[in-house]
């Protein structure tokens, strides 16, 4: 499982060092692609096929859907991290995450989300009340 929150920094080849606690699992490969809310997503890769094909699925003649699996599948870059658990984040991940140096990764259960720090401190902001205040319906199941 992936849990957790990291600050890694970005230097300047556009390369961000995993946490070393996610080394192993993420060992095999991944694949970067992404994510909701501006973050980037990172899932081992096996995970991202399983997905990917959960994706594929879906109805193409809705365009929310079309969109999504184009974003997805056209988003995604399979890395290997190197030997100090390094992946390159492309030019085109970096924008659209709109990462500076100062980066923060977190632990999403099953994959991996990578967000500006400055990003994040304010969708935390703006979020931890609703996260205290947790009574969606789609929550009902897990609490």
């Amino acid at each position: 499982m992936f849990l957790g929150t990291h600050t890694p920094k970005l230097d300047d080849k556009g390369r961000l060092t995993l946490p070393a606690k996610y080394r192993d699992a993420l060992a095999g490969g991944l694949m970067v692609t992404k994510g909701l809310d501006h973050s980037l997503a990172v899932y081992p890769r096996d995970e991202f096929v399983a997905m990917a094909r959960r994706a594929a699925a879906v109805s193409r003649t809705d365009p929310d859907a079309r969109a999504f699996v184009r974003g997805l599948a056209a988003g995604a870059d399979e890395q290997h991290p190197d030997a100090q658990g390094r992946i390159t984040l492309s030019a085109d991940h970096r924008r659209y995450a709109g990462l500076s140096k100062e980066c923060v990764v977190i632990g999403q259960i099953d994959f991996l989300e990578i967000w500006d720090a400055q990003v994040w401190q304010t969708y935390s902001d703006e979020n931890e009340e609703n996260y205290s205040q947790a009574r969606s319906e789609p929550l009902s199941e897990i609490l």
